[in-house]
C-alpha cells in the first residue's frame, strides 16, 4: 500500500500547523491547506505540501481534493481545523455575522467532508478529525454564536460516526480549551469592535480578563497535535478528546454542578449582577 495521505485545514499556524507536522513525523504525506498561502513559504522545508483552500468556496475545495487524488490516489486522514471565533453578545451580533460563522465553522467544513467521504468509503477506511472546542459542549457568554457553531459540529460528528462506521471510517472530535495561538487574540480584537451596547461592555471586558488569566496557563499547539496524533494512531480511538487538563476540568465541573449551579458560578466569576 502506498504511503498514507492526510489533509489538514487551517494549517498556516497554531493547532493546524502543529498537527500537520505531527502527522509528517508519523509518516504521512501531509497536505497543509490554508487560505493564507503567503504564510506557507517554509512548509515544504518542513516536509509539508502547501495547498490553497478556502472552505467557503466549493470551487477551491473541488480543486484541492482533485489535486490530492491526482498526486496520491488516496486520502486517509482529514483534520477539519479551519475556523474562527466570533465574540460578542447574542443581542448585538448581526445575523449576517452569525451566518458567516456557521458558513465557515459548519457548512464549509462539512462541504469538504462530503467531498472526501466517497473516497474514504471506496478505500473502506479513513479517519476524520473535527476540531471543536470546550465551548462546543457548554455555551459561554460573549461566545454564544461560536459555541453554537461548535455545538452543531459536535452533533454532526456524532451522527457521522455512526453513519460511516460500516465503511471503516472513524470520526473523532477534539475539544481544545485555552491554547496559545493567534486565534483568541483575533477574536478579542473583533469583540472590541462589535461590542457597542453599553450594558454588555462590562461583561465583555470581564470575560476577556478571565480569558487572559487562563491564557497564562494555556497549552501549546503541539500538545493538542500530539493528542490528535495518538487518536489517529489508535485502532479504537475515543469519540472525544478534551485537551489540556483545564478543559477536562471545566467539562467535569459542568457535569457535576448542573446547569443552575454552573450558571451561578459563571455569573459570579463575571461579576455580572
Amino acid at each position: 500500500m502506498s504511503q498514507k495521505t492526510a489533509i489538514v485545514t487551517g494549517a498556516s499556524s497554531g493547532i493546524g500547523r502543529a498537527t500537520a507536522l505531527q502527522l509528517v513525523a508519523q509518516g504521512y504525506t501531509v497536505y497543509a491547506a490554508a487560505r493564507r498561502t503567503e504564510k506557507m513559504a517554509e512548509a515544504q522545508v518542513e516536509g509539508l505540501i502547501p495547498i490553497f483552500l478556502d472552505v467557503t468556496s466549493e470551487e477551491a475545495i473541488t480543486k484541492a481534493v482533485d489535486q490530492i487524488m491526482q498526486d496520491t490516489g488516496r486520502i486517509d486522514v482529514l483534520v477539519n481545523n479551519a475556523g474562527y471565533g466570533l465574540m460578542g453578545s447574542i443581542e448585538e451580533t448581526s445575523l449576517e455575522a452569525a451566518r458567516q460563522q456557521f458558513e465557515v465553522n459548519v457548512f464549509g467544513l462539512m462541504n469538504l467532508t462530503q467531498m472526501i467521504l466517497p473516497i474514504m468509503r471506496r478505500q473502506r477506511q479513513g479517519h476524520i478529525i473535527n476540531i471543536s472546542s470546550v465551548v462546543g459542549r457548554l455555551g459561554m457568554p460573549v461566545n454564544g454564536w461560536y459555541s453554537a457553531s461548535k455545538h452543531a459540529l459536535e452533533a454532526l460528528s456524532d451522527a457521522l460516526r455512526i453513519e460511516t462506521r460500516p465503511f471503516g471510517i472513524k470520526v473523532t472530535v477534539i475539544e481544545p480549551g485555552a491554547i496559545k495561538t493567534e486565534f483568541g487574540n483575533v477574536a478579542k480584537e473583533k469583540a472590541k469592535d462589535s461590542t457597542k451596547l453599553e450594558p454588555y461592555r462590562q461583561l465583555t471586558a470581564r470575560y476577556q480578563e478571565i480569558s487572559e488569566s487562563y491564557g497564562e496557563s494555556a497549552a501549546e499547539p503541539y500538545q493538542v497535535a500530539r493528542v490528535i496524533g495518538e487518536a489517529i494512531a489508535s485502532k479504537n480511538p475515543r469519540p472525544r478528546y478534551a485537551v489540556p487538563g483545564q478543559a477536562k476540568m471545566l467539562l467535569m465541573g459542568k457535569r457535576v454542578l448542573g446547569d443552575r449551579l454552573f450558571d451561578w458560578f459563571m455569573t459570579r466569576q463575571l461579576r455580572w449582577r
